[in-house]
């Protein structure tokens, strides 16, 4: 029986896919692509300015000009990757039977697209028409339409229940071989009953009476025990931290996560694992996305440029001050962090402010990276230089921009991609340290 031919489908970006990702008109395979004339009339408006969207902004446009060179944009042009489909502008965004704007009462940008939408309809018959959107209201307008809506699913995580974390609890252990941990420093994978470990992966190898932290190690190849160690006076209290420590302090890697809830320690264990390593190091970059309350631009805040972002960074400054407050004012490790900060060994930044700097002999903390989409993830790591160590930390449930969540983050798309590699190491921290208070809220609230 011959096989039925595949119904091509005519996929309809709207304004937040292409603020996620430039790219987007190449992830619909031999499908075809349309952007209603307002989607481009709301970029018009974020093609101004250093954030990520600003960006995204202008690499769209870039394209849409490189493609269309020599082409009307209302007629259907190829994309130009092999096994692609075409793309055009639609200018109609008015449906003869449906009227979005007097269905939902206003004229707004999203009630044009969704217009737009359902000319594509009348239009194409033939053909399936899906609109695409980050923003889950604009998917629910369009299904009470009969539209069909979809998330842009590029970058997505499907099981996010099996999210790679860093760390396996092995028990029933004899005592001979934890004994052997202890004694020799080391095992090798089989004596635990691993086959294939992951590079750097974590483990607490338990029996009725003793325990030991390990971890594996891809170069000699064996399963080796992980002291508890302090860094610059903060001392883990559990084995996670213990694990986060250790990965920041490996120099053999050099890509490090960390994801937890708050209160977990992420910021404080990066900062300080990254001051006690900063002799191998020119600088220390401690950075973060900034997401404005509200949605609102920051111009929106009063004072100057400083005032703006202080109350972006003062968590960052916390920290610091928190590690600095382990010692007195006259000891040489509380001098050593005010002088980084003079002479710029240690710069605390909005992650904006680094863009196009050399990040080469640097430690490059990333905090809040559920903040960024995959695209930015990726850039700020191809910009990495020789002897360069990327931190990104990050809890994947508490997103703050309207079209990311915990499925579709950066830091989420990061663990699960890169997991598995000999210069990587993730650890889950799952305990909160901060206070009773605190554990009881992440508990309970």
């Amino acid at each position: 029986m011959p096989r039925k031919k595949k119904q091509k489908k005519i996929f309809v970006l709207d304004t937040s896919v292409i603020l996620y990702n430039h790219n987007a008109i190449y992830s619909f395979e031999d499908n075809d692509v349309a952007i209603p004339i307002t989607v481009l009339e709301e970029l018009d408006h974020f093609k101004k300015g250093n954030e990520t969207k600003n960006f995204e902004t202008r690499e769209f446009i870039r394209i849409m000009d490189r493609l269309s060179t020599n082409n009307s944009l209302q007629n259907w042009i190829p994309v130009d990757r092999p096994k692609h489909g075409h793309f055009k502008v639609i200018m109609q965004e008015r449906a003869n039977a449906l009227d979005a704007t007097k269905v939902f009462g206003e004229d707004t940008a999203d009630h044009r697209i969704l217009n737009a939408t359902l000319s594509m309809c009348e239009e194409h018959p033939e053909k399936k028409v899906i609109l695409v959107s980050k923003d889950i209201n604009l998917r629910l307008k369009a299904k009470s339409l009969n539209i069909p809506a979809e998330d842009f699913e590029t970058g997505k995580i499907k099981d996010l229940e099996s999210l790679y974390t860093g760390r396996t609890i092995i028990e029933g252990l004899t005592k001979e071989v934890i004994d052997n941990v202890y004694a020799n420093g080391f095992c090798m994978p089989e004596d635990i009953g691993i086959k294939d470990p992951i590079p750097n992966h974590y483990f607490i190898l338990k029996n009725n009476r003793t325990s030991a932290l390990v971890y594996y190690n891809p170069i000699l190849e064996r399963i080796e025990r992980i002291e508890k160690t302090p860094a610059y006076r903060i001392t883990p209290r559990n084995a996670e931290q213990v694990f986060a420590l250790h990965a920041i302090s490996n120099p053999k890697v050099k890509l490090v996560t960390m994801q937890g809830v708050a209160g977990t320690g992420k910021t404080l264990l990066a900062l300080a694992g990254a001051l006690d390593q900063k002799k191998n190091f020119k600088q220390i970059y401690l950075a973060r996305p900034i997401v404005p309350l509200s949605n609102k631009d920051i111009g929106y805040l009063p004072g100057d440029i400083a005032s703006k972002l202080n109350p972006y960074m003062e968590p960052l400054w916390d920290n610091l001050k928190f590690i600095q407050n382990q010692f007195n004012e006259k000891d040489r490790e509380f001098k050593k962090i005010s002088d980084a900060l003079e002479q710029e060994k240690l710069v605390i930044t909005p992650l904006a402010y680094i863009r196009g700097r050399s990040i080469s002999n640097v430690c490059f903390i990333v905090d809040e990276a559920q903040n960024l989409t995959p695209h930015e993830v990726k850039t700020i790591i191809t910009r990495a230089g020789e002897n360069t160590k990327i931190i990104f930390t990050g809890d994947i449930y508490q997103i703050d921009t309207p079209y990311l969540d915990s499925q579709s983050n950066g830091l989420s798309y990061l663990i699960d991609k890169i997991k598995h590699h000999e210069i990587y190491a993730h650890v889950r921290l799952e305990k909160g340290e901060r206070s009773e208070l605190a554990n009881l809220a992440n508990e309970l609230l």
